[in-house]
């Protein structure tokens, strides 16, 4: 299978939970930027692929990541997050969305298990991404990250160059 054949639209998203539910698959979900893929990112994900059958990321697109992030941000454009998020084998499924919060990403996916960094608890994720989740029958796992890494920090060594 390509990896582009991974990157689905929010319009295929809700046939392809059908299929993975009358299946019999657990669907793990997490989201996020993932501007610049690093071990710290790969760690996660795989971690969060272990907790079901099938991962899928819901990926914020580029003006979403403006919002989060600041002006300079995304580094790199979102349909190429998407292929190379996508390019990874504990990856099912990526899912560009567009909004700054993944409620209406949730409410599509209806994952079975919904992961999470392990900066957030229950009290401080989003309460309306938790309620989206907990709406459609599903729980919330956090996973800690590796100490050091994330893209900020990689890219304030790269200015520093």
């Amino acid at each position: 299978m390509s990896s582009e054949s991974k990157i689905l639209d929010p319009d295929q998203l809700k046939a392809w939970r059908t299929t993975l539910r009358r299946d019999g698959r657990r669907l793990v979900v997490t989201n996020g930027c993932f501007d610049l893929l690093h071990a710290g990112h790969v760690s996660y994900l795989e971690s969060a692929r272990t907790h079901g059958d099938a991962l899928l990321i819901g990926l914020n697109g580029d003006d979403s990541v403006r919002q989060l992030k600041g002006p300079t941000r995304p580094v790199v454009p979102e349909q190429d997050r998407a292929r190379v998020l996508a390019a990874l084998g504990c990856i099912d499924a990526v899912s560009i969305f567009p909004e700054v919060r993944a409620i209406r990403f949730l409410d599509a996916a209806q994952p079975d298990i919904y992961v999470k960094g392990g900066d957030y608890t229950l009290e401080t994720i989003n309460q309306d991404e938790r309620q989206a989740v907990e709406r459609h029958g599903g729980r919330i796992v956090f996973i800690p990250f590796l100490p050091g890494r994330s893209t900020s920090s990689l890219l304030d060594r790269i200015q520093r160059l």
